[in-house]
Order: C-alpha cells, then sequence, then structure tokens
C-alpha cells in the first residue's frame, strides 16, 4: 500500500489538533500526554441503551406486546384504496350513468 493510503485511512482515528507533528515527533513519551488525557477522557465500555424507540420497540417488543398496530396499518391501508376506488366509481358516473 501506498504510505498516504494508509495516513488518510488511519487519520481519522486520531483528532488533528491533539496529535500535532511538533507533539509526535519528539520522540519521547513526555509529549503524549496531550493525546493521552485525551483518551483517558473518552467513556469506555458499550454505548448506553437509546431511550428512544422505534415502532417495533413498542408495540412488538416487551411487555406490551401486540398486533394492533399490525391489525390498524392493514385496515388502514384497506380504507384508503376503498375510498380511491369509490371516488374513481363516482368520477365515472358523472359523465356516464349506467
Amino acid at each position: 500500500m501506498q504510505p498516504t493510503l494508509i495516513r488518510r485511512s488511519l487519520g481519522g482515528l486520531v483528532p488533528p489538533k491533539v496529535a500535532t507533528p511538533s507533539i509526535l515527533s519528539s520522540g519521547s513519551g513526555a509529549g503524549l500526554s496531550p493525546l493521552v488525557n485525551f483518551y483517558s477522557k473518552l467513556p469506555k465500555g458499550a454505548a448506553p441503551a437509546s431511550g428512544f424507540g422505534g415502532i417495533k420497540t413498542r408495540y412488538f417488543n416487551g411487555k406490551n406486546a401486540s398486533g394492533k398496530p399490525l391489525v390498524a396499518f392493514i385496515v388502514g391501508i384497506f380504507g384508503i384504496g376503498y375510498t380511491i376506488d369509490y371516488q374513481m366509481h363516482l368520477k365515472h358516473h358523472k359523465n356516464h350513468p349506467h
């Protein structure tokens, strides 16, 4: 691999403001203290669970799981389709009576 490709791919791991070339090229470990300080303040472990849940989490998982939202969705789609079909039927009979 080209050195520039490696540099570009690994460039996002270290923030540019913390790891300046003057600090990293000093050769001693004392110059890395801002970098170590930055990474020591980052949270450790798994990310906490999000407080927001989607429709699946809210209605289909957990203690209040039910199929009511799915039934309501199917009935809603049927109602919308029936309404559109009825309106088209009325438009047809406006100019063409039986």
